[in-house]
């Protein structure tokens, strides 16, 4: 049976971000907290696997342009499939900061290009595709949450049974990656003459993109959304399970109800933003996730919790349903690697700085504090983004 390489390529992203995701969430807080890290550092740990993107991302990218998709996709198959198994050689922090690392390298390669991808294969519905491509992605994410605090509560908090379900997800990852047909339009890459070429284009295509101030500035909101998700999915699972003594499956529950939410929606917000445009969308988002982080600290049982994940988890929707394809129209076709690999290292380090200054802040002033402060920081976030992309100068023509 052939499959489409869409259906292939939302097969990878489903199994590559499960595998990810179930590494970190309930897990690897709890997992380092056991190791015996600070609060402190947990959220230098946990930014470890996002900060390798802020690197990274570009070069992926560009090596797209330059040889092909599906060529870069397997690179990062491999980091899925391989990583996972390394925890099981972890025993103090540090040895789990340079697994983080190299396990970082895998979503940090595969985003950008996969994004990519979609863009090449579809134009005019390309929001809403863009939607079902990051649905099928967080189906991954939503039922990792929900499968590592099963496994941390019906095995006493055994975190290797949590890594070799990971390695499961890893490895199936890459079979589908590795089922995606050839990058034709990418054929002969290896000759002299067509190859200088294509790094000449692709390097003036890039020195445009990060000149470009709307793609910046569309690429900083969605750094700030990650930063708040960031925050979030390192230290929801603290707050709910040291303050107000919620079991690590409630928390799984509980993010699980937040990306249900996300991955419902993406396709419908995607579709709205196809037809409405895509500022006022980004704008509502983060209001919306603003929302959500601020009811965080005054819902203090599982029962409001839930539902404040709902919130958030609408905003994200909202926000990541238009950023990638607003960035994607702004530049050239022969150049989707390069400008999506902009938005994904600038959204890496918004993930990356998420989880730090929570850290810092928790440490310092206290839950509270860090996620009030948070949320006023999204709402600062869209009055900017509105004002700068209000400017004639900053309307860009669609793609």
């Amino acid at each position: 049976m052939r499959f489409s390489p869409f259906l292939l390529l939302c097969a990878t992203g489903l199994f590559g971000i499960f595998s990810t995701t179930i590494s970190k969430n309930p897990a690897l807080p709890l997992f380092a907290s056991a190791l015996g890290a600070t609060e402190g550092n947990i959220g230098f740990i946990a930014a470890a696997s996002t900060v390798v993107g802020i690197v990274s991302s570009v070069p992926a990218g560009v090596l797209s342009d330059i040889y092909g998709r599906r060529r870069v996709i397997l690179v990062a198959g491999f980091i899925f499939a391989s990583a996972p198994f390394l925890y099981l050689l972890v025993h103090s922090p540090w040895q789990l900061v340079l697994v983080r690392v190299y396990h970082g390298f895998a979503t940090a390669i595969f985003g950008p290009v996969a994004m990519a991808l979609v863009a090449d294969l579809f134009s005019a519905s390309r929001g809403e595709k863009m939607g079902w491509y990051s649905s099928a992605t967080l189906i991954g994410r939503f039922i990792a949450p929900l499968a590592g605090g099963f496994i941390l509560s019906y095995t006493n908090n055994t975190y290797q049974w949590v890594y070799i379900v990971c390695g499961v997800g890893g490895v199936l990852a890459l079979a589908a990656a590795f089922a995606l047909p050839k990058d034709r339009s990418r054929a002969g890459a290896g000759q002299p003459g067509l190859l200088a070429h294509r790094w000449r284009e692709t390097l003036d295509g890039l020195r445009q993109i990060v000149g470009n101030v709307p793609i910046l500035a569309t690429s900083t909101m969605e750094a700030l959304q990650y930063f708040s998700y960031g925050a979030l999915e390192t230290f929801l699972p603290l707050y709910a399970v040291f303050v107000i003594k919620l079991s690590p499956w409630e928390v799984g529950v509980i993010f699980g109800a937040q990306l249900l939410t996300t991955t419902l929606m993406k396709p419908i917000m995607g579709r709205t933003s196809d037809r409405m445009g895509r500022q006022p969308m980004i704008v509502a988002g983060l209001v919306t996730s603003g929302v959500g982080m601020a009811l965080v600290p005054f819902a203090q049982s599982f029962v409001l919790l839930v539902p404040v994940g709902i919130v958030f988890g609408l905003g994200l929707a909202v926000v990541t349903a238009s950023t990638s394809a607003y960035v994607s129209e702004m530049a050239k076709a022969s150049h989707h690697g390069s400008a999506l690999g902009v938005l994904s290292s600038i959204m890496d380090i918004g993930h990356a700085s998420g989880p730090i200054a929570m850290g810092l802040l928790v440490a310092n002033l206290g839950y509270m504090p860090g996620f009030v402060a948070v949320a006023a920081l999204l709402a600062l976030g869209s009055a900017s983004f509105a004002a700068v992309m209000a400017r004639p100068a900053a309307v860009p023509a669609r793609g």
